[in-house]
């Protein structure tokens, strides 16, 4: 059964997540890095857990401005979905990711009660797991989608 693959795409650091064989939930996977800078993308890695999970999906995090404008980092997202594309020739949705990130965070200082440290080490994993998440839970099953 097919997958979807999500992404919270950083300037230092990609977050990957998976949905089930179902689309119905999301579980994260690991943290790539990445220097943009030196067009160091991670797509390596990606490929081979988009083989690992048969991915026949994307879906991007956009992080917009409050106010619904698109910044510097849209277009770096948008950039890096292109790049999905271009060497998967696999389908990209983006999902608006507008407090993802503090609401990650959020959770693992309520729920888990987690040290600053060791946040940074798993916070843009939940971020992709949350991006994930709200694009299957407004979707519904992936299969009828994607």
């Amino acid at each position: 059964m097919a997958r979807i693959m999500g992404l919270d795409v950083g300037s230092r650091t990609v977050g990957i997540a998976v949905s089930d064989q179902l689309g119905w939930t999301a579980q994260g996977v690991e943290i790539i890095r990445i220097n943009e800078d030196e067009e160091q993308f991670g797509l390596e890695r990606v490929a081979q857990l988009v083989e690992q999970y048969e991915v026949t999906a994307f879906v991007v995090g956009l992080p917009k401005n409050m106010n619904n404008t698109l910044g510097p980092r849209v277009v770096a997202s948008q950039a890096y979905g292109q790049r999905l594309i271009d060497m998967f020739d696999l389908p990209v949705d983006y999902q608006d990711e507008r407090l993802t990130t503090v609401e990650a965070e959020r959770m693992l200082v309520e729920q888990a009660d987690t040290s600053r440290k060791k946040r940074k080490k798993v916070i843009d994993k939940l971020a992709a797991s949350l991006i994930l998440q709200n694009y299957l839970d407004r979707h519904g099953k992936l299969v009828e989608k994607l």
